[in-house]
């Protein structure tokens, strides 16, 4: 996907609006780093790199579930007590999914979030997960820095809702909270495990309108966490349960996540997980270059085709292909 970016606004200035929390300078940059432009790349590393000391001082939780368990209705909610009540400046990094066909996104999360837009101190910034995995979007973990940077204390991400892919968020959070549907599990069986080993909260939303099975569902959770091997982290996963739509025990959502960051900094776990984090991103982003630096190389790509065609006429089996393939960089 190609974005188009209108960057008359110099480096400079758009460094010191982000830093400054001029919202519109913050919406440029994130379009900046989202860029698929080569002239922009560069840019956007710098950007980056001046940001990432005034970033860091915030709680980030990922928000993932099924699509229609009330992701966006529950960040409303949570956002107006934050903002209005306790003063909290909340950025939303809202993913919406793209069509696998014309890769265009919808990007209608914010029209659920109609109370908070316009509250000051909140930004909500909808990104297309285009062919990105993992229920983020390609610069997820860019936009964070660039949030962070800018002021705000509370960086909430709303995941895509689609399935297995949703756990790559976990490595960029803080806090992982899984909302669920009350009587929820068959939408879940094939993906249940990996997520719900990964999440540190559970949430069986809408329980308003359906109390005994939320009453059901969060007995049937806490009872499988319990077979489930210990967190390391000195932090047993809770399930709670809360209405979004009323806005019903969505504090006591709040005030766990609260109770889970305190544990993890008075145990020295908070910071070792953002410096695994930080080189889980260096890991990452190394890959894709050398990939890239690879398939720039004119006899990589020329032997590409030839190996392809090889494969299709059945002269090489696509092991041998790709062995054949990685013996040009030997």
């Amino acid at each position: 996907m190609r974005i188009s970016v209108n960057l008359r606004m110099h480096l400079p200035d758009l460094v010191s609006g982000v830093l400054s929390g001029d919202t519109r300078s913050l919406s440029r940059a994130i379009t900046l780093v989202e860029s698929t432009l080569p002239e922009h790349r560069e840019q956007a590393s710098s950007l980056i790199e001046q940001c990432i000391p005034h970033s860091g001082k915030s709680i980030r939780v990922g928000i993932t579930g099924v699509p229609g368990v009330g992701k966006s209705t529950f960040i409303n909610e949570l956002g107006k007590s934050l903002i209005t009540e306790q003063g909290r400046k909340m950025a939303v990094l809202a993913i919406d999914p793209s069509s696998g066909r014309s890769g265009g996104s919808i990007l209608g999360d914010k029209t659920r979030m109609g109370d908070i837009t316009a509250l000051d101190g909140c930004f909500i910034r909808p990104s297309p997960a285009s062919n990105s995995l993992g229920g983020v979007a390609a610069k997820t973990r860019e936009s964070i820095i660039l949030c962070e940077a800018a002021g705000y204390d509370t960086i909430l991400i709303e995941t895509v809702g689609v399935g297995q892919s949703e756990t790559k968020v976990h490595g960029m959070v803080d806090v992982f909270l899984l909302l669920l549907l009350p009587g929820g599990g068959d939408e879940l069986q094939g993906i249940k495990r990996g997520i719900v080993e990964m999440s540190d909260i559970l949430v069986v939303n809408k329980a308003d309108q359906y109390l005994e099975r939320a009453r059901e569902t969060a007995k049937q959770y806490d009872m499988a966490l319990g077979l489930m091997p210990e967190s390391k982290a000195g932090w047993k996963t809770k399930v709670l349960m809360c209405s979004a739509l009323s806005g019903e025990k969505v504090n006591i959502v709040w005030q766990t996540i609260l109770d889970m960051e305190k544990v993890l900094r008075e145990n020295g776990v908070f910071d070792q997980n953002r410096s695994d984090q930080d080189l889980s991103w260096f890991r990452e982003f190394s890959t894709q270059l050398f990939l890239e630096k690879i398939h720039q190389r004119a006899d990589i790509e020329q032997r590409k085709v030839e190996l392809i065609e090889a494969i299709k006429n059945k002269k090489m089996s696509p092991t041998m292909a790709a062995r054949a393939l990685a013996a040009l960089l030997e």
